[in-house]
């Protein structure tokens, strides 16, 4: 499915997407969600996910700010998410730095994601392999990830998605890299978060690889326009929300994808 008839379809079907995310991604999460096409709920309580998560397309789990409460709602969702056949996604963010997120990532890892996302360094440790991240910012580059990353997807017949500069995307099979965005992009907080529930918003109505592509570049010809003459990171985050809204599904077609 090309990104431009994803795009399409979820514009049509305005999917609920079901984010658990941390503090800092809430806001800009739900609106990138909005602006791009689809329905957020934002919802954490382990006494409401079960019940909540079959209800949505699908379900995305980022594990920034963690607290007890917050990781059994998040295996309890996707316990629910896969019993009930609803894809999921997860951002295992900066899972390396401590035992605590670590291990909430390998119990979160058990329920078998349909898509992992996450920065070089967060892939490369993901597998086993020393990484140089820095909190929540790779230390690494994209490319050092991609061997990584299609092993990753084949053992766990998972898609993942390794983000930076230029995206990596692959199922262990297909491989493709998605070029554009903007340099102000890493600027503002929150946004690999918001490309974590966008990617969610199309899983919920194409296949997990064809999802991720056509996310990946309705991010890059968002950001690469809004981009343009841009003065700083404060008006970059409003443009790209406009953006995200105002992209056409046929506009999505102008990312430069190469496949591998």
């Amino acid at each position: 499915m090309k990104p431009s008839a994803a795009c399409q379809t979820m514009r049509d079907r305005v999917p609920l997407v079901h984010c658990i995310t941390n503090y800092v991604a809430m806001n800009i999460a739900a609106n990138a969600t909005l602006a791009a096409g689809a329905s957020p709920a934002m919802l954490h309580a382990p006494e409401e996910v079960a019940d909540f998560t079959p209800l949505a397309g699908v379900l995305t789990i980022n594990i920034g700010t963690l607290s007890p409460q917050w990781v059994t709602g998040m295996l309890a969702a996707a316990a629910a998410a896969k019993s009930h056949g609803v894809p999921w996604v997860l951002d295992p963010v900066a899972h390396f730095i401590t035992p605590y997120r670590a291990n909430a990532t390998q119990d979160l890892l058990a329920h078998k994601p349909d898509i992992i996302r996450g920065n070089a360094s967060e892939i490369i440790a993901l597998s086993g392999q020393a990484a140089s991240g820095k909190g929540a910012d790779s230390g690494d580059d994209v490319a050092q990830a991609q061997d990584v990353a299609i092993r990753m997807a084949s053992q766990r017949n998972c898609v993942v998605a390794v983000t930076g500069p230029v995206d990596f995307v692959t199922d262990g099979t297909r491989k493709v890299t998605v070029h554009g965005g903007s340099d102000l992009m890493p600027k503002v907080t929150a946004m690999g978060c918001s490309l974590t529930a966008v990617i969610g918003a199309y899983a919920a109505v194409a296949p997990a690889f064809d999802a991720t592509v056509a996310a990946l570049s309705h991010f890059a010809v968002a950001g690469a326009r809004a981009g343009a003459d841009c003065p700083g990171p404060g008006q970059f985050q409003v443009r790209f929300l406009d953006q995200l809204h105002a992209l056409q599904p046929a506009d999505l077609d102008a990312a430069r994808l190469t496949w591998l």
